[in-house]
């Protein structure tokens, strides 16, 4: 249903059952998905994809050219999953020749001022919190939390399960399952509520923590401790994440925490 006072590009494709509140604009080669509710005064720009089931609060600005000098108009996306809320004035650039596209994956709650910038890469059920920061060339996993004005630098990646406590300034990678919290961000234990939240047994959980224990708690260095835990424990899932997030991390890992 499409009030008159809203603009809908004629080459936008719009499922039969969207809702489109007055004074929101909508911009050609967008893509919006069965049953979304758009606000008022919401922009959506040339590029958007919108799955189905979404819900967009007024003032959010999806899919505008990316904040990035070398970008020179190239066609990209901004791409929003399934049952995804986007609430109040967030914004959300599409990506550059880097990745051609920005993707923030289904389930996901992205609250009010929060950014999220070009060629970030979001998986399925996340949280971000008030004003929260992604800058470019981000991978977020899924299941993870970020809490009030969280800011993440280029290039970071967060692993699946992680939580980062309010006001955090993420400089270096953040592994999977674990708590990241003070300043400057370091290794806080693993996110032990959210796992059992998400069905995680006790048994699980020990083994987890009992991985960061030889990466935190030990006085190893990265390799060392990659090695001591292939070697020690288990193969599983996680350990096998943990394992392949910290070979394959750029900017490399947080650290523990040191008491001065």
């Amino acid at each position: 249903m499409n009030q008159p006072l809203a603009y809908v590009h004629a080459d936008a494709k719009i499922a039969k059952n969207v809702v489109i509140e007055p004074f929101t604009t909508i911009d050609k080669n967008v893509v919006i998905g069965e049953g979304t509710w758009i606000g008022s005064n919401v922009t959506i720009m040339e590029g958007a994809r919108i799955g189905k089931n979404c819900n967009i609060f007024p003032g959010a600005v999806i899919s505008a050219v990316p904040q990035d000098l070398k970008y020179n108009g190239e066609k990209t996306t901004a791409e929003i999953g399934d049952n995804t809320t986007i609430r109040e004035c967030v914004t959300i650039n599409r990506g550059t020749s880097s990745r051609r596209k920005t993707s923030i994956g289904a389930n996901c709650l992205i609250m009010a001022y929060s950014h999220i910038a070009h060629d970030c890469i979001v998986g399925d059920y996340c949280i971000f919190s008030n004003n929260s920061t992604l800058a470019g060339h981000i991978n977020v996993g899924s299941h993870v939390i970020l809490a009030g004005m969280t800011a993440v630098h280029q290039f970071c990646s967060i692993g699946d399960h992680a939580f980062v406590a309010g006001g955090s300034l993420v400089r270096k990678d953040i592994p999977p399952f674990v708590k990241a919290a003070r300043e400057p961000l370091s290794y806080a234990g693993i996110n032990s509520v959210g796992l059992r939240r998400r069905g995680f047994g006790t048994e699980k959980i020990k083994e987890i923590q009992s991985i960061y224990r030889i990466l935190y708690q030990k006085n190893f260095n990265n390799t060392q401790a990659t090695q001591i835990i292939e070697a020690e424990m288990e193969a599983s899932t996680e350990r096998d994440e943990i394992l392949l997030f910290i070979r394959q991390s750029q900017r490399g890992i947080m650290k523990g925490y040191i008491q001065n």
